[in-house]
């Protein structure tokens, strides 16, 4: 056991070897040691002085006799080494006077250290490998994981008849409700399409071209995190009756995983030209192929808003995140409304509105006032309608800006565009659209231009402050229909 030197001088420091040696200087700190079978010739009544430590030994002969030894070290170059495998050991314990201290026994048994040294070992080595084994099923799991560009596993264990999807979606129809393959023939399609490339991306997921015994689809896939939408879009596309030209053509939908991955696929017709925003980027329209989108859109709004009674009836639906990105556009020029995972339904025999368990919202930029300044009424279904013609009317503004009249059109822009910032606020908006009152602004031109004039009025009418002022589907398809003939224009 050590004892090392202290900050102060010893307490006996004043006591001299002999009564002749000469103090030790102030600065030195020294340490007074009681010594035993190892004092320096200079000792004094076995003690002796240090600028190092005191120690206590205890050694054991061959005959098992132990013997102490005490003594002093000096400061430099002293080097202890303690032999593990003893059976016993005696430990003095120094304190910082100078009398030695009372010695303890503490038995240790040998074979504790081989014992420790064993769990110790055992212990790394099962971590270790569970580390390794969790990793290595780790690294199988995304071996086995699908990739999309390599497609989704087959299914040998149901195969469709030799039908394309056109005959399949006929005959669902002819013998159905109109809501839908059945589920079994959604699953088998859903798990036969290879997928191509991946053609679009937004906050639900992304949307990638596949193929069906040769015939395009598109496949949405949706985030795991946002199953509700999945869901509901799923819902409102399997409704009775909801199949119809302007409406997205629904295919399948299919929810397939293990423990640690999730994959929500809404399989639909694929449209090559994209999304009405996309198509008016790069496209010039001229009146008829303006009064073409324009139609062809309310149309299938119409016939999302329109309840149909009977037996096999289809209840009032409105879209709650109309835009331009929301409305596809077909290779004849029309359009097909897309993206109904806000949409609520209209349940006509409760009086009740079906609003799905989403927190999402629909686009702040086409957000009407009501929804702005939290006015609408939630529990009257109609609100929700006269919402999606204010959306509604601002893509009329966009068709518009894009036809070209005397030679002059104007480039695409976003409704609002000069007047809130790129990704504008909910505050932004609200003092454009509510406080402000404003409106996206005409071009000149279109007062010499009389399709051009008309459709100004009707979107202005579309996008009244009042909600019960705005123009219902059905009165702007009527009204479209009417200038399509006076201008000699079939839709």
């Amino acid at each position: 056991m050590l004892l090392k030197a202290s900050n102060r001088e010893a307490a006996g420091s004043g006591k001299e070897s002999g009564g002749s040696a000469a103090p030790a200087p102030s600065a030195q700190r020294l340490l007074w040691c009681h010594c035993y079978h190892y004092c320096p010739e200079d000792s004094t009544n076995n003690t002796c002085r240090t600028d190092g430590y005191c120690f206590t030994m205890v050694e054991e002969e061959a005959a098992g006799v132990p013997v102490q030894t005490a003594g002093c070290l000096g400061l430099g170059g002293s080097v202890f080494q303690c032999r593990v495998m003893i059976d016993w050991i005696f430990v003095f314990l120094s304190r910082s006077d100078t009398s030695p201290s009372t010695p303890w026994l503490v038995y240790v048994d040998g074979k504790i250290h081989h014992m420790a040294l064993l769990v110790s070992v055992t212990v790394c080595s099962l971590i270790l490998v569970t580390v390794i084994i969790f990793c290595y099923i780790r690294y199988r799991r995304q071996e086995s994981r699908p990739r999309y560009s390599i497609g989704l596993e087959q299914d040998e264990s149901y195969s469709l008849p030799g039908e394309s999807l056109k005959d399949l979606i006929e005959q669902s129809q002819s013998s159905g409700s109109g809501s839908g393959l059945p589920l079994l023939v959604q699953r088998t399609i859903a798990k036969q399409i290879q997928m191509v490339k991946q053609i679009g991306k937004g906050r639900y997921g992304e949307v990638w071209m596949g193929k069906w015994r040769g015939e395009k689809v598109a496949v949405k896939v949706f985030f795991t995190t946002d199953e509700a939408s999945w869901s509901r879009e799923t819902e409102i596309y399997q409704t009775v009756l909801m199949r119809h030209e302007n409406i997205l053509g629904f295919i399948a939908a299919d929810i397939k995983g293990t423990g640690s991955w999730t994959q929500l696929y809404l399989i639909t017709d694929c449209h090559e030209n994209g999304s009405l925003y996309d198509y008016l980027k790069s496209t010039t329209l001229d009146n008829k192929a303006m009064l073409r989108l324009a139609y062809s859109s309310v149309s299938g709004l119409c016939h999302l808003h329109t309840e149909i009674f009977g037996t096999q009836g289809k209840p009032a639906i409105a879209h709650r995140d109309l835009k331009s990105k929301n409305i596809l556009v077909k290779r004849n020029g029309t359009c097909c409304i897309a993206d109904l995972g806000l949409a609520v339904k209209f349940i006509s025999d409760t009086n009740e509105v079906d609003i799905p368990p989403n927190t999402k919202v629909g686009t702040k930029r086409y957000m009407p006032p009501e929804v702005l300044d939290e006015t609408l009424n939630k529990s009257h279904f109609q609100s929700y309608i006269m919402a999606d013609m204010y959306s509604f009317g601002l893509i009329l503004w966009e068709i518009a800006r894009r036809c070209i009249s005397g030679g002059i059109l104007e480039e695409y822009q976003l409704p609002y565009h000069e007047l809130v910032p790129t990704d504008p606020s909910y505050e932004d908006m609200k003092e454009v659209v509510c406080i402000k009152r404003l409106r996206p602004s005409f071009p000149n031109r279109w007062t010499s231009d009389e399709c051009l004039r008309q459709m100004g009025k009707l979107m202005t009418e579309c996008w009244a402050h009042n909600p019960g002022s705005r123009l219902t589907a059905l009165r702007v398809k009527k009204t479209l229909a009417k200038m399509s003939e006076s201008q000699d224009i079939k839709l």
